[in-house]
Order: C-alpha cells, then sequence, then structure tokens
C-alpha cells in the first residue's frame, strides 16, 4: 500500500521534510544559543558590578570612555558641586520617587554628573538636600549617559525648570552652559540622608526585547519542525487512503483524487 513513497514525485517530498526538519532544528537551537548567551552576559553583567563596589577606587578619567568593561567600575573625581536637578520617575524598591542629579566643576573644566541620592514622592527642587559646599571628593560607581526610552529609562518632555527627563551629557548641554562629561557616577552611600541609588548593568547586557525575541524564534522553529511532520503524516495517510480505496474499486482509477504534486485531468468544454 506504501509503495508510492518510492515513486519520483514522493521521492522529492521526503527529501524536502528529511532537509526542512534538521534546518529548523538548527536554527531553533541556534536562535536558544543566543538567547542563553545574553542571559550570561546579563548574569555577568551584574556580578561585574556588585564585585566592582569591592574594588578601589580609580580615577574617572582612567575609566573613560564608558564601556562594558568599566560600566559599573568605582571612580573617584574632585571638584565644587554647583548646578542641582530632580530626574523625575524613578522608582526605588517599587517606591516611586526622584534621583538627585548635582553637577560637580572638576579641575578639568569638564562637569560630571553625580547623583547623590534618591528621595520619595514628588519634590521640589528648593525642597532637596543642599550639595555640601567646598573641594570635595566623590567616590561612586561609574555608569553610562542613559538614552530616553532604552534600559528602563522613561522618556520625558516638556519638564519643569530644575529637572531632566536623563542623565546624559546630550540632555545636560541644553540645560547649563557647560562641557559636560559623557558619562556619571551615582554615591556608594546616599549625600545627606538620601539612599543610594544602585549601579545598573550597561545597556546591551540586559534581557531585554531582543533576548525574549529570540526565545520567541525558538519556539517558533521548533514549532515548524511539528508542523512538517504533521502535515508529512498527513499527506502519507491521504494518499493511502486514496490507494486503498482505488484496490477496493471504491474510486475508480481515472476518478482518483489527485494527490500531492498530482494534477487530474480536466475535461474539454466539448465534453470529450
Amino acid at each position: 500500500m506504501y509503495r508510492f513513497l518510492l515513486t519520483p514525485r514522493w521521492w522529492g517530498i521526503n527529501v524536502f521534510v528529511l532537509l526542512a526538519i534538521p534546518f529548523c532544528i538548527f536554527m531553533g537551537s541556534w536562535q536558544l544559543g543566543r538567547f542563553e548567551a545574553r542571559v550570561e552576559d546579563h548574569r555577568g553583567a551584574e556580578d561585574n558590578v556588585a564585585s566592582s563596589r569591592q574594588e578601589e577606587a580609580r580615577p574617572l578619567d582612567t575609566l573613560l570612555p564608558v564601556t562594558k568593561e568599566t560600566s559599573g567600575k568605582q571612580a573617584a573625581a574632585s571638584g565644587r558641586y554647583e548646578e542641582q536637578l530632580l530626574v523625575p520617575d524613578r522608582d526605588l524598591d517599587g517606591e516611586p520617587g526622584h534621583y538627585v542629579l548635582t553637577l560637580l566643576h572638576t579641575d578639568t573644566g569638564k562637569v560630571l554628573p553625580v547623583v547623590r541620592g534618591w528621595l520619595p514622592g514628588d519634590p521640589q527642587p528648593a525642597d532637596t538636600p543642599a550639595p555640601p559646599a567646598g573641594e570635595v571628593t566623590v567616590t561612586g560607581a561609574l555608569q553610562a549617559s542613559e538614552t530616553p526610552g532604552s534600559n528602563g529609562v522613561p522618556a520625558l518632555s516638556g519638564l519643569p525648570e530644575g529637572q531632566t527627563g536623563a542623565i546624559s551629557s546630550a540632555s545636560l548641554v541644553n540645560l547649563v552652559p557647560h562641557d559636560v562629561y559623557d558619562a556619571w557616577i551615582t554615591l556608594n552611600q546616599g549625600d545627606s540622608g538620601m539612599r543610594a541609588v544602585p549601579a545598573v548593568a550597561p545597556g546591551g547586557t540586559g534581557l531585554d526585547l531582543k533576548a525574549f525575541q529570540n526565545l520567541g524564534y525558538t519556539a517558533e522553529w521548533f514549532a515548524f519542525v511539528g508542523f512538517v511532520i504533521f502535515m508529512w503524516f498527513r499527506l502519507v495517510r491521504r494518499e493511502a487512503e486514496l490507494v486503498r480505496d482505488t484496490e477496493l474499486g471504491l474510486v475508480p482509477d481515472e476518478d482518483a483524487q489527485p494527490g500531492p504534486g498530482r494534477q487530474q485531468e480536466q475535461p474539454s468544454p466539448s465534453g470529450v
């Protein structure tokens, strides 16, 4: 009954199935590997941030520019605090609040954004703790400039005076007439009774949308394997049933329904 599997037409179908299944398995395994690599990258970045807190602080300029390797490292800089801004819509441990961002004017002539701490609720700039006066040396975790709309940074606009939506040189150059470092640090201990803002892993190392896209593609490729096998068995069953019915005389040979790839002869308009 299954001798039809040895016909040229079915040889083509069988070869296609035998090639499609390992290809789908390979692609699914590759996408799964990409997802696992992103998970490991995320864990490694978090471990790097945690371990960096135990390291001795290094001068800021020796850690620039900020990379995946230097993000989270302990950096030290000296200067004088001046302008102060609030960064709204920043949650800490699930509680809404604001970051207190103060600009440190360094001896290099450039300004370093420093997150001195976090305040709950909706504080006003006039109510935030004033920064220490005079020359200070700050130590904290180095962070890359933020990009609004990515890595958990909200895309805010139309903020009132004294606030900024993102901690980045691109945002701050529009608010202060100074050359701003393309980096910022968060103090290890909150200043003036504020809660410290923990360092975060650098962008591109988290379980972001791309990581879960890889996981979704993995499921799709393995689903294709099941679909190919299901369709092959379905076609074989249809062909076998047709052969059996023909052998039993239930379906005349000339009226047999066409199988996969088979074309049924159409009668001419004259009926001949």
